[in-house]
C-alpha cells in the first residue's frame, strides 16, 4: 500500500500560487525558477483566478518587472537612487486579448481544474536578460540586498497606467537561471607559470590541472599540482583557494571572494631540487559562506534552496564583456609560499559552476532527491487521490517577500 502511494505522490504536479490581501484575485504558477539555455529560455506560464464580479468593468493586468540594485539602500541620500526597476513585460490577462494563446501542458491542467474565472497569460524574457543574482548582505546591513530579481505582478485597475492598489495587487518572486549544457566537454583546464629570483639562479615551477571545465553546485572539484624546484629558494607552504568574480555592470565594479580554501604544509618544503605532486579537493558552498559580505547567490527566494551564483554564460559568438547585470565568473587560485624574501608564486585556473541540465542523469538525480524532500515535507489530503485518472495537483502557498514586498 505504502509503494502504490508513493507513486502516486511522484506524479502530482506542485502548483504555487499567492492571492491579493482582499481575496479576489489568485495567481498561480508552475515553477519559480525559469531555465536560460543561452540559446532560448523557458517562458513564464501562469493562470490568474478572479472573481469577476468583483472587477465591475476594470480589467486584470500582469506585469514581468526586473530590479537592479547596485548600491546600499541606506546610502541613498538626497533624492540619489542606487536601483533601476524596469517592466520588461506587460500583459492584460481579463479581458483576455490574445485569445488564441498557445498553452503549456500546466496551463491546460490549471484552466480545467479551476474553472471558467481562470485566464492564463504567459511572458518571455529578453534577450541576454540577466540572471538572477543577490549579493549576500553583511549582517549590520538593513536594506535590500543588491542584485538582479525577477517578480511577476498582477493587479487590477482601470488601465495599464494606473496605479495599483496594494490590497488588489500581488508580486510573486521568480528566479531566472542558466543551466550547463548536456556535454560537459573533454577540455581539461590547466596553467603552467615559474617564478624566478633576483639574487638566486634557476625558478620555481608551478603546473595546476583541474579534472573538469564544468562542475555542478556541491560537487567536489579536483586540482592536480606539480611543484618543480630548480631554484635555491624553498616553499614553505601551499594554499588553494575557490575564487568568485563578481563584476556590476551598472557602475563598472569589480571584486573577489573565496568561497572555498585549505592550507597544507604536506610535503613541504619543497627544497632545492626536489619535487611535489598533490591533489586539493575544494567543495564552494553557499552554507559554508553565510557570513560573508559580498558573495553572490543564485537569487534569494528560500533559505534551503539557495545556491551560489551560477557562471554567467553567454550565446555563442556574443563577447562575454556583452554580458549584463551582475556577472560571475569562477577560479581555482593556487599560491606557493616561498618565503619572506622570496615572495609568493601564483596562478588562476578558470572553470564554470552551474546547475546541471536538464535531462542529464545529474539532473534525474538532483530532481529525485528534491522530491523525496518534497514527499516528507507534506502531508497530501486523501481527497487528491480520490479519482486516479485525475492528474494531481498540489498547490504551495508563495512565502510573502521578506524584503522586497511590505507586509
Amino acid at each position: 500500500m505504502l509503494d502504490c502511494l508513493s507513486l502516486i505522490l511522484v506524479v502530482a504536479v506542485k502548483v504555487f500560487k499567492k492571492t491579493t490581501p482582499n481575496g479576489k484575485v489568485t495567481v498561480y504558477l508552475g515553477k519559480r525558477d525559469f531555465i536560460d539555455h543561452v540559446d532560448y529560455c523557458d517562458p513564464i506560464d501562469g493562470v490568474v483566478v478572479v472573481d469577476t464580479e468583483y472587477l465591475k468593468g476594470r480589467k486584470v493586468y500582469s506585469q514581468l518587472v526586473t530590479t537592479y540594485r547596485f548600491g546600499r539602500e541606506e546610502d541613498e541620500v538626497m533624492g540619489v537612487k542606487f536601483s533601476k526597476e524596469m517592466v520588461i513585460g506587460q500583459e492584460q490577462v481579463v479581458p483576455m486579448i490574445n485569445s488564441k494563446m498557445e498553452l503549456t501542458p500546466v496551463q491546460e491542467k490549471l484552466l480545467k481544474k479551476l474553472g471558467p474565472n481562470a485566464f492564463p497569460f504567459t511572458f518571455s524574457f529578453p534577450e541576454m536578460s540577466p540572471s538572477s543574482v543577490t549579493l549576500q548582505p553583511a549582517e549590520e546591513d538593513q536594506g535590500k540586498p543588491m542584485g538582479v530579481e525577477y517578480c511577476v505582478r498582477t493587479y487590477v485597475a482601470e488601465s495599464e497606467d494606473q496605479k495599483s492598489h496594494k490590497r488588489s495587487s500581488v508580486t510573486l518572486a521568480i528566479k531566472k537561471l542558466q543551466h550547463a549544457s548536456a556535454s560537459r566537454g573533454r577540455r581539461l583546464p590547466s596553467s603552467l607559470v615559474s617564478k624566478g629570483f633576483t639574487f638566486s639562479n634557476g625558478k620555481i615551477s608551478l603546473e595546476v590541472t583541474l579534472d573538469k571545465e564544468i562542475y555542478y553546485h556541491g560537487e567536489k572539484i579536483a586540482a592536480n599540482l606539480i611543484v618543480s624546484n630548480n631554484s635555491r629558494k624553498s616553499v614553505r607552504n601551499i594554499r588553494c583557494m575557490v575564487v568568485q568574480h563578481v563584476e556590476i555592470t551598472m557602475i563598472n565594479s569589480q571584486f573577489s571572494r573565496h568561497v572555498a580554501s585549505l592550507e597544507s604544509r604536506e610535503g613541504c618544503p619543497v627544497t632545492p631540487g626536489a619535487s611535489l605532486s598533490k591533489t586539493f579537493y575544494l567543495v564552494p558552498l553557499a552554507r559554508s559562506n553565510k557570513d560573508i559580505r559580498g558573495v553572490a547567490l543564485d537569487g534569494h527566494l528560500k533559505e534551503d534552496d539557495v545556491n551560489l551564483a551560477s557562471s554567467t554564460l553567454v550565446c555563442e559568438g556574443k563577447c562575454p564583456a556583452d554580458a549584463i547585470g551582475i556577472v560571475v565568473s569562477y577560479s581555482v587560485r593556487v599560491k606557493l609560499n616561498c618565503g619572506t624574501l622570496g615572495g609568493e608564486l601564483v596562478t588562476d585556473v578558470p572553470f564554470k559552476l552551474l546547475h546541471p541540465a536538464e535531462g542529464s542523469v545529474e539532473r534525474q538525480r538532483f530532481n529525485a532527491m528534491k522530491k523525496m524532500q518534497s514527499i516528507e515535507r507534506h502531508r497530501y489530503e486523501n481527497s487528491l487521490y480520490a479519482n486516479e485518472e485525475e492528474d494531481n495537483i498540489v498547490f504551495e502557498d508563495f512565502a510573502r517577500l521578506r524584503m522586497n514586498e511590505p507586509e
